[in-house]
């Protein structure tokens, strides 16, 4: 699992939804892709459901660590819109049993989209 705890994954850029064709094989009956974000290797993929956080590991890229941080056990999130100065936006998300996990998209994210999508399905 990734350690959340010891950073986060940042400057997470919205990508095409390839990305998402490895994390699909892991999708339960009627998940669908919503959205993805990468980062330099890593990526983040919003589905109906839940949320894929994949870290690419190794030389080549082959293994990859996918954690699934399901919408039913967040407690309470918090969306950063970004500034002026500070163009990054960053999206906290409190999960019971694991606590705080965070997200920073650049500043062409659509985080506001993205808190409304959680919205829909925390609440």
């Amino acid at each position: 699992m990734i350690d959340f705890k010891n950073g986060t994954f940042i400057k997470l850029k919205k990508t095409d939804n390839n990305v998402a064709k490895d994390v699909a094989q892991l999708y339960v009956a009627g998940e669908q892709t919503v959205s993805c974000y990468k980062g330099m290797r890593d990526y983040v993929v919003f589905t109906n459901k839940r949320i894929f956080s994949v870290n690419v590991q190794g030389m080549t890229g082959k293994k990859k660590d996918f954690t699934s941080l399901p919408y039913s056990k967040i407690q309470a999130f918090s969306v950063e819109t970004a500034g002026v100065l500070d163009m990054d936006s960053e999206l906290e998300l409190y999960f019971s049993g694991l606590g705080m996990v965070k997200f920073e998209f650049s500043g062409a994210s659509d985080i506001v989209q993205i808190g409304k999508i959680i919205g829909e399905y925390v609440l």
